[in-house]
């Protein structure tokens, strides 16, 4: 029997997933597992869905022949450029969806969480659009390092709370979301960021950020004259471009899938976000993933260069995935990928976002054929990351 990559009808994705929420949450969570499939396959929403990828985010998003990176790596390097849709990264693709969804089941106020920053302006942006109320949180940690974001959800009208809990990071601030959804779970609609919370939201998340592969698909027939890659590569922290990016070759074993995830310091040490490479199984934000937890079932502080990264745990998806072995997940460490991103400035003029910067990295782990058709996706832009950029400049750059 071939293996399904897809969540099943319990809400799990092999032994990861399901949906472990707070009683007071248990109404909300079950009307949205009971109506987001008849809500994303209704006419109404399909035609304001991708009209609105079309003409309000700028899609199709451009697969990019990189020519001097190819030469450098000995490959067909194509980027997937996600970093030129409006607000700069993939994460509209989702909230665009997730929002529109929550105005056509009747929510007022919609709240998000947010690390590097990116899917809280996505948020904040569609908001505005739809007239909807939006309150973001956000860890302090990330409020001072993605200063920028946090000034342009204030200009969009959106209330931005920073969190001062735990290491005020990503996590911290996926808590707080929850602990305010329990306070307002009727009037209240949890946009979710990534491929992670309770079943639907992975699923759904993935189903909005499918749309990456599927234009991969007709655009690299018209480039290659195939539809599929020998290889796909994306970063991995929550998992939402990574889903989008393999969403529809899972199940392709003629393509291979490489993750990489954020090593901070080195996975080995105390100051890692890479879950898949030091993680074990427990339950966080409201699924059963690999998460970073001592021995007593505590969570650990995640640690990254990389705001967006920085998360101790990764999606059922992902999880269920790398268990089994379809996918193929490095560890990069923070001055890989800054390194990796000054690369790509100096040999292609695109300056990525840090989480990018990740997959980029991947590239001088692994070995190519000249004839070997890679695509990367380049999830975001780095203009959020510049100051960041500059104080780890390689001395060789």
């Amino acid at each position: 029997m071939k293996e399904n990559y897809f969540v099943d009808e319990n809400g799990y994705y092999g032994d990861f997933g399901g949906a472990y929420v707070p009683e007071i949450l248990y109404a909300a969570v079950s009307d949205l597992q009971g109506r987001y499939l008849d809500v994303l396959s209704s006419p109404e929403f399909q035609k304001e869905y991708h009209s609105l990828l079309r003409d309000y985010v700028g899609r199709p998003s451009p697969l990019y022949f990189a020519r001097r990176m190819s030469e450098k790596y000995g490959c067909r390097l194509y980027l997937k450029r996600e970093d030129l849709n409006h607000t700069g990264a993939h994460k509209i693709n989702n909230t665009v969806g997730q929002v529109l969804m929550a105005k056509m089941m009747g929510k007022t106020r919609v709240i998000a969480e947010t690390g590097a920053g990116q899917h809280g302006v996505a948020t904040a942006t569609v908001c505005a659009l739809m007239g909807m109320q939006c309150e973001v949180f956000m860890g302090a940690t990330d409020v001072a390092r993605q200063h920028t974001n946090v000034e342009r959800m204030k200009m969009l009208g959106a209330t931005v709370h920073p969190v001062h809990t735990g290491n005020m990071t990503l996590s911290d601030a996926c808590s707080a979301a929850i602990r305010d959804w329990c306070c307002h779970p009727a009037d209240t609609f949890y946009v979710v960021g990534s491929t992670m919370g309770p079943h639907p939201y992975p699923d759904l998340v993935a189903r909005m950020q499918s749309v990456i592969s599927e234009e991969i698909k007709w655009q690299l027939l018209e480039k290659e004259g195939r539809d599929y890659p020998d290889m796909l590569i994306a970063c991995v922290g929550g998992g939402s471009n990574a889903a989008g990016t393999i969403y529809h070759y899972s199940h392709d074993e003629r393509v291979r899938i490489v993750l990489a995830e954020a090593g901070g310091e080195g996975w080995q040490t105390a100051h890692t976000a890479a879950t898949i490479h030091c993680g074990s199984v427990g339950i966080l934000h409201g699924a059963k993933m690999l998460v970073m937890q001592d021995d007593d079932g505590q969570i650990k502080e995640a640690f990254s260069v990389s705001a967006g990264l920085d998360y101790p745990g990764v999606g059922p998806m992902h999880c269920n995935m790398a268990v089994k072995g379809r996918s193929e997940v490095l560890s990069i460490n923070d001055d890989e990928a800054i390194k990796a991103g000054y690369e790509l400035t100096r040999l292609e003029g695109i300056i990525p976002a840090i989480e990018s910067a990740h997959a980029i990295a991947a590239l001088g782990k692994l070995q190519f054929k000249s004839t070997d058709v890679v695509v990367l996706t380049v999830s975001g832009r780095g203009d959020k990351d510049v100051e960041t950029y500059l104080k780890m400049k390689p001395e060789d750059m």
